[in-house]
């Protein structure tokens, strides 16, 4: 008869060059298929080493079961048992780990977007990030779980908190509040399709592409190459401009200010020539419409559309700066110029002493360029609207019936 540990190394041997074999034959079965197929070899590269850990672990359990010494199975099964469960969980974890990985990449690979209209696409792959997010992390809380459970001690307090459950989940709410806030933001946004990965967003005044969508932040790449990490929740309480909601295509208008001698349909002729010999302009619009003509200037609004948001400003930095060259070239009257009237410093330029110079010539003529100082008096004493004659006054009396009227004499006794 064998001795025991002679048998215990010999089973166990054997239960790891199985394990071994097991292992290859369905790498070897696998890669049969990646040979049709390409999923397959992403596959073997993911799952590999936690497969081949779960079956040696696996292996060694049945080994140790089958043949380890009876004389030391009461001191020594306990903890190998608890050791091995231990490593079976965590292998167990690491091989879920990764097919989730793996599924998802290959739902990432199925749909990019690095390509024209792909709205469709970037909606897949944000939910797919999320989703293999949300599963990771159920698979590890699930994994630690599972190993404290081995525990004795854990397992009884384990007990005592099932039965104050309702108390630890109201403290437990209060204390991740703002991360569970978040957390349900994150899915909000991401299965309501309000906010996807590489959309086009403004928020906080700054314009950037969606970056990444995690759990409990948003990073937003700038334009600039900057990065804003923002919490979920912002998108979800403060309004922000999504100009890739339904589509990547926009409209942008170029504002010009030009001098009243423009020619609007030379112009919009010329706009046609720009818009026909560039690749940027998607053909959907184009106009040219004056928006304004007050001040001494004429405000030209050009409005053109393009495929993408950074497409759009390449355009109209395009059209403005050959505008500005055409106009400068073709039309150097409509360059706009600030007018400025010159007056003689030895005149009056008053519209009221105008007309007293108008008229005073006027009187001129008339009495043979004679003028008399009574007629100047009279002129300039002139009428009004409530004084000067006796119509006016009496206009005037109908508003101070109620008041009495002092006149002063040349002594400057006062009399009514």
């Amino acid at each position: 008869m064998l001795d025991p540990w002679l048998q215990f190394a010999v089973t166990l041997t054997a239960a790891i060059v199985i394990a071994v074999i097991v292992s290859f034959i369905v790498t070897g079965i696998v890669r049969l298929i990646a040979r049709r197929h390409d999923w397959p070899g992403g596959l073997v590269r993911r799952a590999r080493r936690p497969f081949r850990a779960v079956v040696l672990v696996v292996a060694v359990w049945a080994g140790i079961g089958l043949a380890f010494p009876r004389e030391l199975r009461d001191e020594w099964m306990p903890p190998l048992t608890q050791t091995l469960t231990i490593a079976v969980i965590l292998a167990s974890a690491w091989l879920l780990s990764a097919l989730v990985s793996f599924a998802t990449d290959l739902a990432l690979g199925r749909h990019r977007i690095d390509v024209p209209d792909n709205r469709h696409a970037r909606r897949i792959r944000t939910q797919t990030l999320i989703v293999r997010r949300l599963a990771l992390v159920l698979i590890v809380v699930v994994a630690i779980g599972a190993i404290l459970l081995t525990f004795p001690a854990v397992r009884t307090v384990g007990a005592s908190l099932l039965a104050s459950a309702g108390i630890a989940s109201i403290v437990a709410g209060l204390a991740a509040q703002s991360v569970l806030a978040n957390i349900f933001a994150g899915v909000q946004l991401v299965f309501s399709d309000a906010l996807r990965v590489d959309d086009v967003v403004v928020v906080e005044g700054e314009w950037g592409r969606i970056g990444e969508i995690t759990l409990s932040y948003v990073v937003v790449d700038l334009w600039d190459e900057r990065r804003l990490v923002l919490p979920c929740t912002h998108f979800t309480t403060q309004p922000f401009e999504n100009w890739t909601r339904q589509g990547s295509e926009l409209l942008g208008a170029v504002e010009i200010d030009v001098d009243w001698r423009v020619s609007p349909a030379r112009m919009r002729r010329h706009l046609d020539e720009i818009l026909a010999d560039t690749d940027l302009w998607d053909g959907r619009t184009s106009v040219l419409q004056v928006t304004d003509a007050v001040g001494g200037l004429v405000r030209v609004r050009i409005l053109v559309s393009a495929r993408d948001a950074p497409t759009l400003f390449d355009l109209r930095c395009r059209v403005r700066e050959d505008m500005v060259v055409w106009v400068q070239q073709a039309m150097p009257a409509a360059v706009p110029a600030q007018r400025v009237l010159w007056a003689d410093s030895g005149t009056d330029a008053t519209p009221s002493d105008g007309r007293d110079a108008a008229r005073h010539n006027g009187a001129n003529a008339s009495t043979g360029g004679r003028t008399d100082d009574a007629d100047v008096l009279e002129d300039d004493h002139g009428s009004g609207l409530f004084t000067g004659s006796a119509e006016a006054e009496r206009r005037a009396s109908t508003f101070t019936q109620a008041i009495p009227i002092v006149h002063v004499d040349g002594a400057g006794d006062p009399r009514r």
